[in-house]
């Protein structure tokens, strides 16, 4: 569940489109298109390196993973050091991936196969300076999926010109012309750790004197900025803004968060109330500080809330609450930002100059969308957005129709039949469901208590390149669906419309691509399917009554509360409301997956100079806001100039 920065006042009742500004009004969604859910790529697709197709019928009983990566890793580890691009293309199987993130190109990048990896590599491999390569013994691994698919698995370390980094190798079996079994990449990732001469200020660099007294004046004087402005302003202390300030602060950047709430954590506090996390804690952990052992697997919303507040403070990051950004402008020449903060306690404003802005709204930019239908202002009962939405007490002896089908729409009906409303779900279009027992623990299983330490599981979560990603994705959805198959069958007899997603890729893939159309079942989808919750889904709106909702096939809903859980405006609107229509022929698509499969705008270039978005679930903010301060700190020590390798 993603944090939201904006939560609107409530809708009046009489339905006055002239005050909702924070509320985006949408046309009524056309009928859903089913999702495609073949598993074979078209001829010029990446397809999964089965061991069909590689020529291998069987692997040996006693095959030894690490002697395999540790012949491998000489011979790449040769040949990178002389830079031999033709000698680590002869390591790597033609359909290979290379993904790098920061450490060769200064981006997130991928390059499938071997003529586009020969490019990269002609380009960047000196200019990078890997070297130092060494395995890390401690994660070889055999690993097998599927009965049809095996690779070995290793992570390296290395240094470049300008800092230390990790990666990950995939070796996968073929048969050489003799009919001998060799190992050869299928993936291989970069990945940038630190900056060398500029470590973060952690373990034995954290601060070693005792302060005798003086620690209190001197956070009074480091919130307030005293003796300097920052040197970057964050917008938003939800989970992404908080970690990526703990990131700069401890690569000494003096970091500003202002959030316009009252409290750190209002942003999950004010939400409703029944709101929990749908990912597991192993792999929620927050940068520096980790949830404790004995935190249940799935936290509620203002449990989080609770923790955010204390992170801030732990960490003594510097946030101003009860503040706003007022106006944000950006120097043609400097690229510095000049942005006043007002507080909104005490009216007095401040404009600080900084060298990068931070906007850290939420996965949805923090602006609700609500449909527009006919006849709306006919409408004798109330109409809400799901984000105005607190608790079923408030709702007792109403009929109650939520607009939408994934996750708050469930968690909101959930809510309200638990608490005997009578509440009906209307379902416009399909929505993937999957439950946490069967998915989590089949889609996360790097994240374990007491398992790997979470930078290496981070790794190898991440170095999946998208397309390869997308393939696993489908043929997990439907392994996971096979075993939701009975919660599944029970829904379809009730008329809910289910999804497999986007190209059948499943929940994980609509995360990826836009952060919504699914639900990770924790008790509203088995409501459904025992009539708890109601369902109308065998017909789209064609317009409001002054009693309730007329569907299309004449039939009428009659209801005293509309909660539209119909999602959220895309992150780059919210960029846009904050920073003024002048930045919109310049701003990129944010989360959008480009056509590498990474994620567009998010924790990278978003179009405009020291600007950027910080986005994401709790663990990718972990990892990226990582990534992003390590690029914000290169640019402030002149490490590195700002371009990109853009071929």
């Amino acid at each position: 569940m993603a944090a939201v920065a904006s939560i609107p006042q409530p809708l009046p009742s009489a339905f006055d489109k002239s005050r909702l500004d924070d509320i985006q009004l949408t046309p009524q969604l056309p009928p859903h298109r089913p999702a495609v859910t073949s598993d074979s790529p078209s001829s010029s697709a990446p397809s999964l390196p089965t061991l069909t197709r590689l020529g291998v019928d069987e692997l040996p009983n006693n095959l030894d993973a690490l002697h395999i990566a540790r012949v491998w890793m000489q011979s790449f580890e040769r040949y990178v050091s002389s830079c031999e691009v033709e000698g680590i293309l002869s390591l790597m199987v033609e359909d290979s991936f290379w993904r790098d993130v920061l450490a060769m190109t200064w981006d997130f990048r991928v390059f499938q196969d071997k003529p586009h990896i020969r490019r990269f590599l002609l380009d960047r491999l000196s200019a990078s300076n890997l070297t130092s390569l060494k395995l890390d013994e401690s994660v070889v691994q055999l690993q097998q999926p599927y009965p049809d698919l095996a690779w070995v698995q290793a992570l390296f370390n290395f240094e470049t010109d300008n800092g230390t980094g990790s990666g990950v190798f995939r070796l996968i079996p073929l048969r050489s012309s003799n009919g001998a079994l060799e190992w050869k990449a299928h993936v291989i990732l970069t990945n940038l750790d630190d900056l060398k001469g500029f470590p973060e200020k952690i373990g034995s660099l954290r601060e070693q004197l005792p302060n005798h007294g003086k620690w209190l004046e001197q956070r009074r004087r480091e919130l307030e900025f005293k003796d300097a402005d920052p040197k970057v302003l964050v917008v938003g202390a939800g989970h992404a803004g908080l970690q990526i300030a703990a990131r700069l602060k401890y690569l000494d950047v003096p970091t500003l968060v202002v959030e316009r709430h009252p409290r750190v954590g209002d942003n999950w506090r004010t939400r409703y109330e029944s709101l929990n996390l749908h990912t597991p804690a192993e792999m929620d952990h927050m940068a520096y500080l980790p949830f404790p052992s004995t935190w249940p697997r799935y936290p509620a919303g203002r449990k989080l809330a609770d923790w955010l507040e204390s992170y801030a403070q732990s960490l003594e990051l510097d946030v101003w609450t009860s503040a706003e950004v007022t106006e944000a402008n950006q120097d043609e020449t400097s690229k510095k930002w000049t942005v006043t903060v007002k507080r909104l306690e005490t009216g007095q404003e401040r404009k600080f100059t900084v060298d990068h802005l931070i906007c850290a709204l939420g996965w949805t930019g923090g602006l609700p969308k609500v449909p527009v239908y006919p006849a709306m202002e006919a409408f004798k009962g109330q109409i809400i957005h799901s984000s105005q939405y607190n608790a079923a007490r408030d709702y007792l002896g109403k009929r109650v129709a939520v607009i939408g089908a994934c996750t708050s729409a469930h968690d909101i009906c959930a809510d309200l039949a638990e608490h005997g409303v009578d509440a009906t779900m209307v379902q416009r279009s399909g929505t993937c469901i999957v439950s946490v027992k069967e998915g989590n623990s089949r889609a996360f299983t790097v994240y374990t208590q007491g398992g790997l330490p979470i930078e290496k599981a981070d790794l190898m979560f991440g170095s999946f390149p998208g397309a390869l990603l997308k393939l696993m994705q489908k043929r997990l959805a439907k392994v996971i669906a096979e075993a939701d198959a009975e919660l599944l069958d029970g829904l379809r007899r009730r008329g809910f419309k289910l999804s497999m997603g986007d190209d059948g890729a499943g929940y994980y893939g609509l995360v990826r691509s836009r952060g919504g159309g699914y639900y990770l079942e924790m008790g509203a989808s088995q409501m459904i399917v025992d009539g708890k919750i109601k369902l109308k889904s065998d017909s789209l709106i064609d317009r409001f009554t002054e009693t309730g909702l007329m569907f299309q096939d004449g039939t009428e809903l009659s209801c005293d509360l509309v909660i539209f859980a119909t999602g959220y405006q895309r992150p780059r609107d919210g960029m846009l409301k904050l920073l003024g229509d002048q930045f919109g022929g310049k701003l990129k698509p944010i989360w959008d997956l480009d056509a590498e499969g990474e994620h567009s705008g998010a924790w990278r270039d978003v179009g405009v100079p020291n600007l950027w978005y910080m986005m994401g679930g709790l663990g990718q903010c972990r990892t990226h806001s990582k990534h992003l301060a390590l690029q914000i700190k290169a640019l402030e020590e002149g490490l590195w100039d700002g371009n990109r390798y853009s071929a």
